[in-house]
Parts: structure tokens; C-alpha cells; sequence
């Protein structure tokens, strides 16, 4: 099945999430009725998103707060000491039911939260689609079929450039991506009326390490010390070799573990036995969420919008023999504490990639820091996923926007890098951080010859979809005869790319 978009073109002047700018928003949007999950992974590898069936684009240098797509690299992904925080303080609340009620600024809620969603909302509700789907999709297997017979004859022409484009992207993602992570070293801020003239204070790890050795000393004065280091058997080897994230989250717990934590992960698109089974619970504790988190008032958080926020997905569900057992599309990952559902985070596992889309909970679990600690159950999520499908090996965390302090924090999943949004290109951010303090829209690529290599040549390749026929915009522009409608095909085919614009096909009227 094809990709099936309705382009609904630029909209500027509504209200942003972000700085709460009333008209700073701009961005371009397409309703996509279905869409395979190579042409979303593509989509996002060009800076648009999705929130429920609309997808948009942010127009960077004109929009209030440019929304930059970050994605992390799990595959070398070190935890930090925040977030193995997070990780004991879970563990120590299923194992003991401990309750650490820290408020901790370093550990935001929502690892997935898009305040600017509510604006785009308002923005798809007054959208006017009153497209017939069922119309549309029987047409749509009329001309694919047409369609298919006259492929037939040049099919293996075809299926080598097929071959060349995977192998293309697959060549684009593993180019020059710097595969080590890297080590921040934070110089730690003097406390309040520290004494400069004191020696700075020590670990008192680093204390006990130092007793240690001294008492062995003392037991072996007669050298015997030296020869136990020089065997190279220090006490303890093991506790140089850091802790995998996988180590940390699955840490065996006691017989008598004071709760028990299940993580499941059903399709929400098309919607599963399971999903269906629990949906009603899942709703509850998203409207809990919005009013207590969000300040939403009770008739807000419907079910109709729920539906069309988390639960609606233009994606095509795709079960490939190499591909993950759970297979591609949209899913819900289900946390579940003694047999109640306490958060949910919405992902779709794409063809390269997990991507984040939105996280809820209950409030009254908001001490467990459930928006850092589900990230990184995604990103151990991801790992596992890499394991049977090895292209698999990355995950989006949506949008980092430098300007705004509650987003910033997305940035502290590293290894990480940030999408130039002229080239589409990737860039590690620490390499783009200096200019964002500088400038809220910025272009990553250092390169100024560089160009974005992906971009529509041959706009009459566009494919359209009207009039129960498919055609080459080359052939629909000819029956044309409003101006604009050039004009608004060639700014979609420019922010789609060539080769999205090839597959997909454009729905006019």
C-alpha cells in the first residue's frame, strides 16, 4: 500500500507551547490518510513529525522556537549519574516501596512532553477534511492496479534502483558518525561560603579506597603489598567496569519484592486485542494526566481526542521476516505496577529507529521520575530491537528546542546529535551547542558548499492521486489551470524530498 497524503500547505501566526508567543508558530502540514514507515522514517530524516494522523514540519528560520530533531545513539549510550538516580530509585521503590519525594531539576517529568501539540490541534480541528476514505481507498486499489500491470514490463529495472536507494540511506546513516561517546567532565560549582584556602572536598569514595590501602599497607609491611598489586589482582576488579543501562534497569530483586513492574508493548495501529482490552484504563490515567500535570480542565481530555492524539496513526503496520517480532508501525509501551497501568509511552518503531511520540502517567507516581525513566527503557528498548534487525539502531526523541529550558534536557541522552535543518545531515551536538547559544536558528552543517542532497530535482516525478487516477505531475500540471497549484506543489515536493515525493502519492481535489 502506498502512502496516501493530503498537503495542507504553510500556516503561520497560531499560538506556541513553547514561549507561549501567541502568533511565533510556523509550519508546514499534510493529513496522511495511510503511510508506510519508510516513508515516515525518511519524512522524519528530513524534520517532520507527526501527531496523530497530521504531519508537520516546523519552517525553522521563521518559526518563534525552532524545534531541532534529536536523535540518540544507543548502541554506545552510557547512563548518567542522574539517571542511574532514577534507575536505583526505582528499584528501591519495587524492592523496599520506598519513596524518595526528591524534587530534582535535573530529572524532568515528561521525557516525551510536546507542549506545542495543543496549538497544532487546534490548527488540524479546523482543518477541513471531509475526504470519503472508503471512496478514496477503492479508488486507490483501482489505479494501483492499473498501476501495477504497466510496471510489470520494466520491474527489474526498477528493482535495481530500489537496491541502490536502500543501499544509499544505509550509506547516509553510517557516514563519518563519530561512534565514540563523549565524556563531559563537569567542574563541580563551589557550595555557598565555600573556604577557597581548604583543599577541595574528596569522594568519600575515593576516602575509603585510600583506608583501604593504607590497612593493607599496615598488614603487609614487608612489601607483600606491592606484589599483590603487581599481580594485577586489585580487591574488587570488577568495580571499574561500569554498569550496562540493561544491568541497571534489570537488576534482580528480592523474593519478597514489595511491587512488581511489568513493561508490555501492544499496537495501537491497528489496534490489538490487547490494546482494545485495556484502553479504557489507559484513557483514565491520560485525562488524570493532562488535569494534573497540564492544568486541563475535565472536559478537555475526551476520549475523541485521545483517540485522535495517541491513539490514531497513519502508519502502516509491516511484519517483515528480518524485521522486529513485534513488527513495524505504532505501538503503546505499557507500564504496569501490580497489575495496574501506571504510564504509557507512545512509540513507533520505524525502519532505522525507535521514536519517541509522547509519555503520560498516573500523578500519583510522579515521584519515580517516570519521564526519565521510561526514556531510557526505550533506548534499552531499542538496543534489544538492534539485536534481531541490526539497522535498527537508533532512537528520536522528537524535538530539542535550545531556546526553551524544559526541552534542554533531551540533550542529556549522549550519545546524541541534532538535525541540520538546511542539509539534513547529522550533527553531533556538542558541535552545535556553541552556535545555538548564539542564535536560535542555526545551520549545523559546517560545510558552506554542502547541499541538501535529497532534495526534489524533478518536481514533475511528484506522484498525484485525482480522480481515481495516478499520474506524474508532469501529466496532472497539463489539466491544471489555477496558478497556485503549482506553487503549493513544489514548495511539498522541496520539504518531502525527491524521493518521498516519488512513492507517496499527493491527493488533490
Amino acid at each position: 500500500m502506498a502512502s496516501v497524503v493530503e498537503y495542507k500547505g504553510f500556516k503561520a501566526g497560531y499560538h506556541c507551547g513553547y514561549c507561549d508567543s501567541r502568533e511565533g508558530k510556523a509550519s508546514c502540514g499534510m493529513w496522511a490518510h495511510s503511510m508506510t514507515v519508510q516513508d515516515y522514517q525518511d519524512l522524519i530524516d528530513r524534520g517532520w513529525r507527526r501527531s496523530g494522523k497530521y504531519v508537520y514540519k516546523p519552517i525553522m528560520n521563521q518559526t518563534c522556537c525552532p524545534q531541532y530533531t534529536i536523535r540518540c545513539r544507543p548502541l554506545q549510550f552510557q547512563p548518567s549519574k542522574s539517571h542511574k538516580k532514577v534507575l536505583k530509585k526505582v528499584l528501591k521503590f519495587l524492592a523496599k516501596g520506598e519513596i524518595l519525594r526528591r524534587n530534582c531539576e535535573d530529572e524532568p517529568m515528561d521525557s516525551t512532553m510536546e507542549d506545542s501539540v495543543a496549538g497544532d490541534f487546534a490548527l488540524i480541528n479546523k482543518l477541513d477534511i471531509k475526504c470519503d476514505l472508503k471512496m478514496l481507498s477503492s479508488d486507490l486499489k483501482e489505479s494501483l492496479e492499473s498501476e501495477e500491470k504497466k510496471k510489470e514490463k520494466n520491474s527489474k529495472t526498477e528493482e535495481s534502483n530500489e537496491l541502490t536507494h536502500s543501499q544509499a540511506i544505509e550509506d547516509k546513516l553510517g557516514s563519518g558518525e563519530p561512534l565514540h561517546s563523549i565524556k563531559v567532565h563537569m567542574v563541580p560549582k563551589p557550595g555557598k561560603g565555600a573556604d577557597l584556602s581548604k583543599p577541595p572536598c574528596r569522594k568519600a569514595k575515593e576516602i575509603r579506597k585510600e583506608r583501604k590501602m593504607l590497612k593493607l599497607m599496615q598488614q603487609n609491611p614487608a612489601g607483600e603489598f606491592e606484589s599483590f598489586q603487581a599481580q594485577g589482582q586489585p580487591p574488587k576488579a570488577k568495580s571499574n567496569q561500569p554498569k550496562s543501562l540493561e544491568d541497571l534497569i534489570f537488576e534482580s530483586l528480592p523474593e519478597n519484592a514489595s511491587h512488581k513492574l511489568e513493561v508490555r508493548v501492544v499496537r495501537s495501529s491497528p489496534p490489538s486485542s490487547q490494546f482494545k482490552a485495556t484502553f479504557q484504563e489507559s484513557y483514565q490515567v491520560y485525562k488524570r494526566y493532562q488535569m494534573v500535570i497540564h492544568k486541563d480542565p475535565p472536559d478537555k481530555p475526551t476520549v475523541s481526542q485521545f483517540t485522535r492524539f495517541l491513539c490514531s496513526s497513519p502508519l502502516e503496520a509491516e511484519n517483515p521476516p528480518n524485521g522486529p517480532e513485534c513488527g513495524y508501525g505504532s505501538f503503546h509501551q505499557q507500564y504496569w505496577l501490580d497489575g495496574k497501568i501506571i504510564a504509557v509511552g507512545v512509540i513507533d518503531i520505524l525502519p532505522y529507529c525507535v521514536s519517541s511520540v509522547y509519555l503520560y502517567y498516573d500523578p500519583d507516581y510522579s515521584f519515580l521520575s517516570l519521564g526519565v525513566y521510561s526514556a531510557l527503557r526505550e533506548i534499552a528498548f531499542t538496543r534489544q530491537l538492534h539485536e534481531k534487525t541490526s539497522q535498527l539502531s537508533y532512537y528520536y526523541m522528537g524535538f530539542y528546542i535550545h531556546s526553551c529550558p524544559k526541552m534542554k534536557y533531551k540533550g542529556q541522552y549522549r550519545p546524541s546529535d541534532l538535525l541540520c535543518p538546511e542539509t539534513y545531515v547529522w550533527v553531533p551536538i556538542e558541535q552545535c551547542l556553541p552556535s545555538l547559544e548564539n542564535s536560535k536558528y542555526c545551520r549545523f552543517n559546517q560545510d558552506p558548499e554542502a547541499v541538501d542532497e535529497g532534495r526534489s530535482k524533478e518536481p514533475d516525478r511528484v506522484r498525484v492521486f485525482h480522480k481515481k487516477a495516478i499520474m506524474p505531475y508532469g501529466v496532472y500540471k497539463k489539466h491544471q489551470k489555477d496558478p497556485s497549484e503549482e506553487a503549493t506543489v513544489l514548495q511539498y515536493a522541496n520539504l518531502v524530498g525527491q524521493a518521498c515525493s516519488e512513492r507517496m502519492l499527493l491527493f488533490r481535489n
